[in-house]
């Protein structure tokens, strides 16, 4: 089975998307948003992040977390090691990451659906998300700009689609190490 690895994130002007590991905004129309798309799905996460949440785990969905630590427990989570492994553990065809600045970095190369709610403002922070590179993505979807009163902000929301799909180095890895090569050669 081909899982889809997608990306969902809020990010500011500046790439922030997070302080003192906290968000910078709470906008309830993304939170919504992030509700909607994920629910149903795995969702994909560093320690740091599920750390962050208010309530763990996050209800329909089931929570992977990634930890270096094999002695870490998240109650009612699956508990992997490494991106691979993540993966790996997830049933589902689309898996949704959510973070951190770390383990955003480390799921861009092979993701290939981004849901960006762009801040259109920039934040102190502490935590970034990865540089975007634009040429190997197409825009396939882009909301007006909207306008959260609460924080006075101005958002909006985009998916983009990897132009090219990669093949991503755990697939690669994952086909060599089980699958061995046929003798074609008849001697």
């Amino acid at each position: 089975m081909s899982k889809s690895i997608s990306i969902i994130a809020a990010v500011a002007k500046n790439n922030a998307i997070g302080k003192d590991n906290k968000l910078l905004w709470h906008i309830p129309e993304d939170l919504k948003r992030f509700k909607k798309l994920t629910s149903g799905h795995t969702i994909i996460m560093g320690k740091k992040t599920y750390e962050s949440l208010p309530v763990k785990p996050l209800p329909g969905r089931l929570n992977v977390v990634i930890t270096d630590d094999v002695s870490d427990i998240f109650p009612g989570c699956i508990t992997a090691f490494s991106v691979e492994d993540a993966i790996f553990k997830s049933p589902d065809d689309e898996c949704f990451i959510i973070g951190g600045g770390s383990v955003y970095r480390q799921f861009l190369p092979i993701a290939e659906r981004l849901y960006i709610t762009h801040i259109h403002k920039s934040f102190e922070g502490d935590t970034f998300f990865p540089e975007i590179n634009y040429a190997e993505w197409s825009l396939v979807e882009e909301s007006e700009i909207r306008y959260d009163e609460k924080n006075n902000l101005n958002f909006s929301f985009s998916i983009y689609k990897r132009v090219k799909p990669k093949i991503p180095t755990w697939k690669s890895q994952y086909q060599t190490r089980n699958h061995k090569p046929q003798n074609t050669n008849n001697k």
